[in-house]
């Protein structure tokens, strides 16, 4: 059995999950907000996504992966919409809630559906895969099931890891967390992927 397959596979999922973007902006913010299971959840969200992108290219599903190019306007402006409105709705929201809000299974669950929709409506994260896929000399997986199973496992381990990472490192801070700076926090994050969508809009329409 070669290994190589499934370390490289989650070196891939943690390469494509560490950047902080709109996804990272959100899982800092939700952890600071509600707890280390609010901010897992949603890693594992965009995790999920990223294993499907990783599915896509790991077994070679061009058919899939031209329907998502091809229909990447409608998927990016949907996108860039949803950002705007969750950084407006993260800006402004209150700090009441805090440090002990209880988080429901319904809350967590919506935690994870609404990074999953952000992350599988970017369809240039396939273009990053098949890039990345083809540094890594993964590109050898086509028609090799086993070692596909192999990458696809590793990078929804390795993205999941990053997650889990950064969930228990702002868990770690946490507790020292004022009501002002949980403002900022909000604000900041708020603006963040708010930036974020208007990129994204911008690209729909300016590129």
């Amino acid at each position: 059995m070669d290994w190589s397959f499934f370390l490289k596979g989650i070196l891939l999922g943690f390469s494509i999950a560490a950047p902080v973007g709109p996804i990272g902006a959100l899982c800092i913010r939700r952890t600071f907000q509600y707890g280390r299971w609010s901010g897992l959840c949603s890693g594992l969200g965009a995790a999920t996504a990223d294993t499907i992108y990783g599915i896509i290219a790991a077994f070679g599903l061009t058919l899939i992966s031209n329907f998502l190019l091809e229909y990447q306007f409608w998927l990016r402006l949907i996108g860039g919409i949803f950002l705007l409105y969750l950084g407006a709705k993260v800006f402004f929201s209150k700090t009441a809630e805090i440090t002990h809000t209880h988080v429901t299974h319904k809350t967590l669950f919506s935690d994870y559906i609404s990074t999953f929709f952000l992350t599988i409506t970017n369809p240039l994260t396939i273009i990053s895969y098949l890039a990345v896929f083809a540094g890594l000399g993964l590109t050898s997986t086509h028609g090799h099931y086993a070692y596909a199973i192999q990458v696809v496992i590793g990078v929804f381990l390795g993205s999941g890891l990053w997650w889990l990472i950064l969930a228990e490192g702002i868990t770690l801070f946490r507790k020292r967390i004022t009501p002002r700076i949980m403002t900022w926090v909000n604000r900041v994050a708020g603006v963040t992927i708010g930036g974020f969508g208007v990129f994204a809009l911008s690209s729909v329409f300016f590129v």
